[in-house]
């Protein structure tokens, strides 16, 4: 016989052993069930996960520096940065005015406060002290009315900009631009609301309420903690605009040469760099634990085809006697365990993808074609290794010994 006659026959023979022991065969292909489907799903919320952060980060920018005391990849060292002098709105107007690759300089303080109009209110809106250039660095549209203006930013004009959950909340069924809504204890006038923003890493931005910097330390905070923002000219030339900035900085902050900065200037790679390095921690711990599953189902697999063996003996012996092949008999019981595992793998992924339409709510998750064909290939290699030893000791015996079994 040639090896696609021996892989049919091999097929055909294991097929019919697995129906002659139907509830045998559903517990052990269970096994692999779970297995599958706990690799499936870790490699799929991973996937979520990842994508759901790119998509968060985006809004940060690649072109856009953040400048403010603490660096974000300070490793936990915040004790070393918390007694430096806190930016202040002289270093932003210093910036917009010195810097020739900075496009739009912004700054940002907030704080948390109850937002109402007449019997509605929100409890915790995210109040926001931001400049006129806010929209162009921070990516903000609007979708009704206007952003305030330059000249109701240096006057400190009590106006404000509402996310559109704020606004939906207190407006439902009215337009808000025009309106005046109480921020905290406070009358300001809304000018605009800006359009759906989405979630940006553990935040909702669209239950933010924008105010004019100016107006903000008049209000809320004579010294706020600020961030300043700054959207360079020409992507392609970060490094200088980067210098460039230390530079302004050092000097608008008498930091004496050979010093230490006294600010850090972020950017968005450097939260994606730390996240890279946690993302990879949690996968290889999470499809550590969820391999322990599979290796568990591959134990199972191999104790039932070593009892699957010993109860054949006696045909491997016949099968022996009347010139079948060691590589036939190997095939046999190879195919026997990949039929049990593939079955389960398929089952396994059926379950995982049903199970991450209900995941959607919270993650973008999908089940992508790679995590599917990676369950499919784990499954296939954990039958072929489960199944070998078996189907090696099936192969090796000797047809006389095995036509003497009982």
């Amino acid at each position: 016989m040639n090896l696609p006659s021996e892989l049919r026959e091999g097929a055909k023979i294991s097929g019919a052993a697995l129906g002659a022991n139907k509830l045998r065969s559903v517990l052990t292909t269970l096994g692999i069930v779970i297995g599958i489907l706990t690799v499936s799903l870790m490699a799929t919320a991973i996937d979520g996960l990842n994508e759901s952060f790119r998509r968060s980060i985006s809004a940060l920018g690649s072109d856009v520096f953040f400048i403010e005391k603490f660096p974000w990849d300070s490793h936990g060292k915040w004790w070393k940065y918390k007694n430096r002098r806190d930016l202040e709105l002289s270093d932003a107007r210093a910036i917009r005015r010195e810097s020739r690759h900075a496009l739009a300089v912004s700054v940002e303080a907030s704080t948390s406060l109850p937002v109402s109009y007449r019997d509605r209110s929100a409890s915790s809106a995210w109040v926001v002290g931001n400049t006129e250039y806010s929209p162009a660095v921070r990516q903000l549209t609007v979708r009704d009315g206007r952003f305030f203006t330059g000249a109701e930013n240096a006057g400190a004009r009590p106006v404000c900009v509402l996310g559109s959950e704020i606004a939906d909340k207190l407006f439902p069924r009215e337009p808000a631009v025009g309106r005046r809504i109480k921020v905290g204890a406070l009358n300001y006038e809304v000018v605009g609301v800006l359009d759906k923003f989405g979630p940006f890493l553990f935040a909702n931005m669209d239950t933010q309420v924008i105010i004019p910097i100016t107006r903000f330390v008049a209000d809320f905070s004579r010294r706020p903690y600020l961030l300043l923002t700054v959207k360079a000219r020409d992507p392609r030339q970060m490094d200088e605009a980067r210098e460039e900035l230390r530079g302004i900085l050092r000097k608008r902050r008498h930091v004496p040469p050979g010093a230490e900065d006294d600010f850090a200037i972020n950017q968005q790679e450097m939260i994606l760099t730390s996240f890279r390095k946690v993302s990879r921690v949690i996968a290889s711990v999470g499809l550590f634990i969820t391999g322990l599953s599979l290796f568990v189902g591959g134990i199972g697999i191999m104790n039932i085809m070593f009892v699957s063996v010993a109860e054949r003996t006696r045909e491997i012996g016949i099968r022996k006697a009347i010139g079948a092949k060691r590589r036939t008999i190997l095939l046999q019981f190879l195919i026997e365990a990949a039929m049990i595992c593939v079955l389960g793998g398929l089952l396994g992924l059926v379950v995982a993808w049903l199970a991450t339409l209900g995941v959607r709510r919270f993650l973008p998750v999908a089940m992508s074609p790679h995590v599917a064909a990676l369950g499919f290939g784990v499954a296939l290699v954990t039958g072929l290794l489960s199944g070998f030893m078996p189907a090696y000791r099936a192969a090796r015996l000797n047809p006389v010994d095995a036509l003497r079994a009982e």
